[in-house]
């Protein structure tokens, strides 16, 4: 098999390259950081292919599916995004609008052209990256909780769209909670809670998509809490949330 990874420089993306070599899967390793990649690329005992690629323009985007969708890829793992800390009145306009290109803009424009591709080929995986953040509305981190909402929601409806014409190709969403990855310095936040490694989350990942689960929550805790999340009041929730940001800034 041959899996592409966006965001694949650090983190979990490169956490779940390194699982899937470990599986014999052969990678296409994507990111802004070339040097990161090759480094990446060294390590891993199967053929990779690095693609230095800002995938924030829509134009990047089709570039990648156009350049790889000869390559016999079975497996997207769209993972590339970032996220921003503090009060929306007082955000970067220009760079919230970034981080919904590539966080919202890049993952749907990559899941379309790869899903049409795979179920033109009789079959295939993708893995959209979300987080435990989409459970929930995050004060301080709005923006960035946004996307992520919306990555779950999509992947959840596309599933049973083609559940119901019983389509070969697997779509699921990977909802970590903290993680030990570089999220915590380009977002301006500190976690104030248990991270878990990012090594531990591909390998959960990796695990539960093979499986056909369509949503994954690494961590027994962290499934309790987003199950548990439904049925508190949203001002509740709001208050509790705005809490838990304000911890996180530096």
């Amino acid at each position: 098999m041959k899996a592409l990874i966006t965001g694949a420089s650090s983190g979990i993306g490169r956490d779940i390259a390194r699982v899937l070599a470990a599986r014999g899967c052969e990678l296409i390793l994507v990111a802004r950081r070339e040097e990161r990649l090759r480094q990446l690329a060294d390590e891993l005992p199967v053929p990779c292919e690095i693609i230095p690629l800002d995938l924030g323009t829509r134009e990047n985007c089709v570039l990648l599916f156009e350049r790889t969708k000869s390559s016999g890829v079975d497996i997207l793992v769209n993972n590339a995004g970032f996220g921003l800390y503090g009060p929306f009145d007082e955000g970067d306009a220009q760079r919230e609008l970034a981080m919904l290109d590539l966080n919202v803009a890049a993952m749907q424009l990559l899941m379309k052209l790869f899903l049409r591709h795979f179920e033109q080929r009789g079959g295939g995986y993708i893995l959209n990256v979300a987080s435990s953040a989409a459970f929930m509305p995050g004060p301080l981190l709005a923006c960035y909780y946004a996307t992520k909402a919306y990555v779950l929601r999509l992947t959840q409806a596309v599933y049973e769209e083609l559940r119901r014409k019983k389509s070969p190709v697997y779509v699921g969403a990977l909802c970590p909670g903290p993680v030990a990855t570089e999220f915590d310095d380009v977002a301006g936040t500190s976690f104030s809670i248990r991270q878990m490694s990012s090594g531990r989350v591909a390998e959960i990942a990796v695990k539960g998509m093979f499986r056909g689960k369509t949503v994954i929550v690494p961590g027994f805790f962290m499934r309790a809490g987003t199950a548990l999340s439904r049925f508190v009041p949203t001002k509740l929730l709001l208050r509790i949330s705005y809490r838990i940001q304000k911890k996180k800034g530096k």
